[in-house]
């Protein structure tokens, strides 16, 4: 099974190069429906497989200048300790292993279907919040950083329960949020928060014993080489034909979760 796990490793791995987006959102319900691992434990896992991928990422944007790190602090201030909370809470209020089961899939099946429903609308969205007279959709400059918190504290809370969320989610977010964002700065801040965020989540699972080390370094070897590959191919795909693919494949995928 070792190689077919690296084998499918490196499938989302091409996925998440092509497109930056479907990591978390692939590799779990893949692990759960195709390999029958349980939700717990692959969400465990894939939250330290997607804070040791995106690290590479999360360093180029850092050299380029695609981030603000500004916005990044704030997120995270408001990420990290809700990912603390919540595998505090996991474990104080210690559930059966059948009622754990079903609140992880649950919110699973939410992530994956709402990060779907984004994936379709996201240039509308674009088109939305950055068309002219687009204040509307920008909070107030006093209440942005109260907004950027609270934003942080929803992605952290769905990130550690699913593992889900903090790449589409967190980038229609960012949308929203900050409209005159440039759109490489919304995606080069939205990986690099990513990273902490999937750190501290993944280490908590650890803690908790619901990751599997010996399926981590499988999945490692083959997505590392796979992001590579994806990477290079991104230029020669049309986004428009990939995100409606990919939004789609979530939606099966989500609405295959619900019936889990």
């Amino acid at each position: 099974m070792d190689g077919m796990y690296t084998l499918s490793g490196f499938l989302v791995g091409v996925v998440v190069g092509v497109t930056g987006v479907g990591g978390g959102s692939l590799m779990t319900p893949l692990l759960v429906l195709l390999f029958g691992v349980s939700p717990v434990t692959a969400v465990g896992t894939d939250l330290l497989y997607a804070s040791l991928t995106k690290s590479l990422g999360s360093w180029v944007h850092g050299l380029r200048g695609s981030v603000d790190w500004k916005v990044v602090g704030l997120l995270s201030l408001g990420s990290l300790p809700a990912a603390m909370v919540t595998i505090a809470m996991l474990k104080y209020l210690a559930l059966d292993e059948k009622t754990l089961r079903s609140v992880v899939t649950g919110v699973l099946s939410f992530a994956l279907l709402l990060t779907a429903c984004s994936l379709l609308m996201m240039s509308r969205i674009r088109k939305l919040v950055q068309r002219k007279g687009g204040r509307i959709y920008e909070s107030h400059h006093h209440h942005l950083p109260v907004a950027t918190i609270i934003t942080g504290i929803v992605v952290g809370t769905l990130v550690t329960i699913s593992s889900v969320g903090a790449g589409v989610l967190g980038t229609v977010a960012l949308l929203f949020l900050y409209p005159r964002m440039p759109a490489v700065k919304v995606v080069g801040t939205d990986i690099v928060h990513a990273v902490p965020l999937t750190a501290v989540a993944g280490m908590g699972h650890l803690a908790l014993g619901t990751v599997d080390i010996v399926l981590l370094g499988s999945l490692l070897l083959g997505s590392l080489p796979g992001i590579y590959i994806g990477s290079h191919l991104s230029a020669k795909v049309p986004d428009k034909v990939l995100r409606p693919v990919l939004a789609t494949m979530l939606l099966i995928i989500g609405t295959r979760m619900v019936l889990y």
